[in-house]
C-alpha cells in the first residue's frame, strides 16, 4: 500500500506543478530516461524528454486556467506505476493516464495522455493494491 500512496503523491505533485505553473517542479517530475512521451488534447504525439518539457514550458507560460484532478485509480506493475484520473481544466472534463517509472526510489513520469470525455465515467471496480 505504501507504494500506491507514494505513486498517488507523485501524481498529486504533477497536478500541483501544473496548477502552480511551476516549470522547475514539472521538470523534476519527468524521467530523464527514454522513452518519454506526452499526448496533450488536440496536439500531435510528443516524444523525447526535451520535446515534452518544451511543451510544458509553453503551456505553463500561458496557462491561467485552474486544473484539478479527481478519482485517481492507481496500481503498480513492477517498476511501472499507472494512474488514471479525471481532470477538470477550465470548463472541460478530461480523463488522463499518467505512467510513472520507479527510478532510484522515486516515481517519475514517462508518459502523460489526456483526452476529453462527455461525462464523468463511473468509478472503476477496485483492483488489488489500489486505494479507493
Amino acid at each position: 500500500m505504501k507504494d500506491i500512496q507514494t505513486l498517488l503523491f507523485a501524481n498529486d505533485a504533477f497536478y500541483a506543478a501544473f496548477a502552480q505553473q511551476d516549470l522547475p517542479a514539472m521538470t523534476a517530475l519527468w524521467s530523464s530516461r527514454e522513452p518519454v512521451a506526452c499526448l496533450h488534447p488536440g496536439w500531435p504525439p510528443l516524444v523525447g524528454r526535451e520535446t515534452v518539457l518544451r511543451s510544458w514550458a509553453s503551456i505553463l507560460e500561458v496557462s491561467n486556467t485552474d486544473i484539478t484532478h479527481e478519482d485517481p485509480d492507481a496500481w503498480r506493475e513492477g517498476v511501472v506505476g499507472i494512474v488514471i484520473c479525471n481532470e477538470r481544466l477550465g470548463g472541460s472534463l478530461l480523463t488522463a493516464t499518467n505512467l510513472f517509472r520507479l527510478e532510484e526510489e522515486r516515481w517519475l513520469l514517462f508518459h502523460h495522455q489526456a483526452g476529453a470525455v462527455a461525462a464523468v465515467p463511473p468509478p472503476p471496480p477496485p483492483r488489488p493494491g489500489t486505494l479507493q
